[in-house]
């Protein structure tokens, strides 16, 4: 008997690929743009949302920082509407592959801005940072999904039978 596919997860990994798509395209993906180009509301936005969570990243990103958002523009991006029509869909196990490789890669950058969160020095960040403890948290927890969920569809395509079923060729 086939295993069914894991229905609630699916719902949720659809959720958050969809909800990705906006979020990235016009908020994430600022810090490379030229000035100018964003729309103002768009700006406003990112700075309302730098300030009231002490994300400097968002305002300066170091270069590193950098590097994550242009993999997010040029190989995480593509592949949102895709996972998204996927597990929408339910039981495609042709995502397997490639929603491994997307949250293993997301995990690792997830990793590095957490530690970056939780033991940068920011007081001397041009754009303020968080400085207590409490600040650091409510920060990490803004990131936090950005690091589960992927672990989770992760944990799901090595872990439930539905993903790791591979149909057996009958031979000739």
């Amino acid at each position: 008997a086939m295993a069914a596919a894991p229905r609630w997860r699916e719902r949720l990994f659809a959720l958050y690929f969809l909800s990705h798509i906006p979020i990235t395209a016009l908020i994430d993906l600022q810090p490379l743009l030229p000035a100018g180009i964003p729309p103002r509301a768009l700006t406003d936005l990112l700075q309302q949302y730098a300030t009231a969570f002490r994300d400097p990243m968002m305002l300066q990103p170091p270069e590193w920082f950098k590097a994550f958002i242009y993999c997010e523009a040029f190989l995480q991006l593509p592949f949102f509407p895709i996972a998204a029509y996927a597990f929408l869909k339910g039981g495609c196990r042709w995502i397997r592959t490639p929603a491994i490789i997307y949250s293993t890669h997301v995990a690792t950058t997830l990793f590095a801005i957490l530690a970056h969160i939780l033991f940068h020095d920011f007081s001397k960040s041009e754009h303020v940072g968080p400085q207590t403890l409490r600040e650091r948290l409510v920060l990490l927890s803004i990131y936090l999904p950005y690091l589960l969920i992927p672990l989770l569809i992760l944990f799901t395509m090595l872990c439930n039978p539905h993903y790791k079923h591979v149909e057996k060729r009958k031979r000739k």
